[in-house]
C-alpha cells in the first residue's frame, strides 16, 4: 500500500471513531475521539486482538467465566481477548507502575484487598472500588509455608520456643477426707466373764504404747484355768499342751503365763496391757464394773499412718493407677504438703457423683493429720520420663485440627499438623509432627495461621480457578 493509501486508512479510522465513540472497546481505551493522526495510529495499535481468553461481568463485579455466560439481568458477559489480558513475560503499560514499585519483579497475580478468596490475572477493583493488590514473584508461598515481613513480625510480637524433651507433670486433683487406716485399729474385749478391779489413768484421746497397762481385772474362768496350769506344771515340770491351750483360748496376755511360771503362784487379779501403739478412741470401762464376753472395753488406733480417701472424677479414672505419687494438702496446714502413694483404686463407681473412691496412704509421724479433715490431693499421673513437648500456647487447636507453626527462618513459617499427648505444667506432649530442636511460634500464632490459611486459599484458587 502506498503512503497516501495508509494516510487515507488512518483518516477513515479517525472518522469512524468520531462517529461511533467506543470503536475499539478495549479495556483501558479512552472514549475520547482521536484528534490527530498520531493518536489515531496509536488507537489502531491498541485495538484488541487474538483469541477469547475468558469472559467477564459487564457490571464490574469480580465474576469471570471460561465459557460464554449471562448476567442475572440477561446481558451476555464481555469477551476478553488475548491482547487485553495482562502479559507476565513482558509487562504491559497498565502494569508498569506496579512492576516498578515491586523493584522490577514479575507480577504473578492480583489478590482481593479485603482478604477474600478471590484472585485475578489482571488488575481490577472490588465492589467498593478498591484496587486489587499485586503479588510479586518471591512473595508467593510454596503451599506449605507462609512468609511474613520483618516489620510485620515485629508489630505482631511474635515469640518462639524450641521443641524440647521435658518431664510433663499431669496432676489429677481430687477432694476427700483423712481417715484412719482400718488395719491399725484394735478393740480390747474379754472372752470370759470378768470384774474390773482397777482402770489405769488412760482416757479417750490418750496416747499409749504397746504393752502399757490399761486395767487390772479378776476372772473366775481364767483363774481356774491358771490354777490347773500351775498344778500340772508343778507336778511334771512340763505343762501339757492342753492346759496351756485353755489359757490361750481366753487370749490372756503372755505376761500372765510368764508370771505363773516364774512365781509358781496364781495371782488373784492380773493386768491387761495395750496390744499396740495408738491413741484411745473409746473407753467403756470403769472400776468395779462387771463385763461379759465380747464387751468392747477399749478401742484404740495407730495414727502414724493414715488414709486420704478422695473421689476422682470418672473422666480422670484412666490416668490413675496404684503406686503413683500424691501430694495432699489440708485446710488446717495450708503451708504444708504431705506426700503419699496411691494404695488402692476402689472397684465401684458412685452413680450419684460419677466418681471413684481412691485410697492414698500417708505417713503421719507428727500426728498432724486427724480423721475427718478435709483434704485436696494432687495425683501425679505422669510417667516421669522426658517426652517431646511444646508450650500449650504454641498449639492451635480447632477441635479436629491441631497445628503448630514451625519457624523456618527469614520470616518463613510452616503450619505443621501434630498429634498431641499428655498435658501438664503449661506444656503438651507432641507425639508426631515436629522434631527436637525445631522452633515453634508461641505468641501471635493465630495471626500467622490466619495469614497462612488466606494464602493457601488464594493459591488454590489461583491454580484451579483463575484464568490462564
Amino acid at each position: 500500500m502506498t503512503r497516501a493509501g495508509r494516510v487515507l486508512l488512518i483518516l477513515a479510522a479517525v472518522a469512524a471513531a468520531g462517529a461511533g465513540g467506543y470503536w475499539f472497546g478495549g479495556r483501558g481505551i479512552s472514549s475520547r475521539t482521536p484528534t490527530t493522526v498520531t493518536e489515531a495510529a496509536q488507537a489502531v495499535a491498541r485495538a484488541p486482538s487474538g483469541a477469547v481468553i475468558y469472559y467477564e461481568d459487564l457490571n464490574g463485579r469480580p465474576s469471570y467465566s471460561l465459557e460464554p455466560k449471562q448476567t442475572p439481568d440477561g446481558r451476555p458477559y464481555r469477551a476478553v481477548l488475548a491482547s487485553e489480558d495482562i502479559s507476565f513475560d513482558k509487562p504491559a503499560s497498565i502494569t508498569a507502575p506496579a512492576t516498578q514499585s515491586g523493584g522490577g519483579r514479575r507480577i504473578l497475580y492480583y489478590r482481593n484487598p479485603m482478604g477474600l478468596p478471590d484472585v485475578s490475572k489482571t488488575p481490577k477493583k472490588d465492589a467498593m472500588g478498591m484496587d486489587y493488590i499485586a503479588v510479586y514473584e518471591g512473595e508467593e508461598n510454596d503451599g506449605s509455608t507462609v512468609k511474613i515481613s520483618p516489620g510485620k513480625l515485629q508489630r505482631s510480637g511474635v515469640a518462639f520456643e524450641p521443641v524440647k524433651l521435658r518431664v510433663i507433670a499431669e496432676p489429677v486433683r481430687a477432694p476427700g477426707t483423712i481417715q484412719l487406716d482400718e488395719r491399725r485399729i484394735a478393740v480390747i474385749s474379754l472372752r470370759a466373764e470378768s470384774f474390773i478391779d482397777h482402770v489405769e489413768d488412760v482416757t479417750t484421746g490418750s496416747e499409749v504404747q504397746k504393752g502399757q497397762p490399761l486395767m487390772r481385772l479378776y476372772s473366775p474362768a481364767i483363774t481356774s484355768a491358771a490354777a490347773e496350769y500351775l498344778s500340772v506344771l508343778s507336778a511334771s515340770m512340763a505343762a501339757p499342751k492342753g492346759t496351756i491351750q485353755r489359757l490361750l483360748n481366753y487370749a490372756v496376755p503372755q505376761q500372765l503365763l510368764a508370771d505363773i511360771e516364774r512365781t509358781r503362784t496364781v495371782p488373784l487379779t492380773f493386768t491387761w496391757p495395750a496390744p499396740r501403739d495408738g491413741i484411745i478412741l473409746e473407753r467403756n470401762v470403769v472400776d468395779g464394773m462387771r463385763v461379759m464376753p465380747g464387751d468392747v472395753l477399749f478401742r484404740l488406733a495407730d495414727h502414724t499412718v493414715v488414709w486420704a480417701l478422695v473421689d476422682v472424677a470418672e473422666r480422670d479414672l484412666a490416668a490413675v493407677a496404684e503406686g503413683q505419687s500424691v501430694i495432699v494438702r489440708v485446710r488446717s496446714y495450708p503451708d504444708r504438703t504431705f506426700p503419699g502413694k496411691v494404695a488402692l483404686v476402689y472397684p465401684h463407681l458412685n452413680p450419684a457423683t460419677r466418681t471413684v473412691r481412691v485410697r492414698i496412704e500417708l505417713p503421719n509421724p507428727d500426728l498432724l493429720l486427724r480423721p475427718d479433715m478435709y483434704a485436696e490431693a494432687e495425683i501425679d499421673t505422669g510417667s516421669g520420663k522426658p517426652v517431646l513437648s511444646v508450650p500449650d500456647n504454641a498449639v492451635i487447636d480447632s477441635g479436629d485440627r491441631q497445628v503448630v507453626l514451625v519457624d523456618k527462618g527469614e520470616g518463613r513459617f510452616e503450619p505443621r499438623p501434630v498429634r498431641l499427648g499428655r498435658r501438664g505444667a503449661g506444656y503438651v506432649e507432641i507425639r508426631e509432627g515436629v522434631s527436637e530442636g525445631e522452633s515453634v511460634v508461641t505468641s501471635a500464632n493465630f495471626l500467622i495461621d490466619a495469614e497462612s490459611n488466606l494464602k493457601a486459599a488464594l493459591k488454590g484458587l489461583n491454580d484451579a480457578g483463575a484464568p490462564k
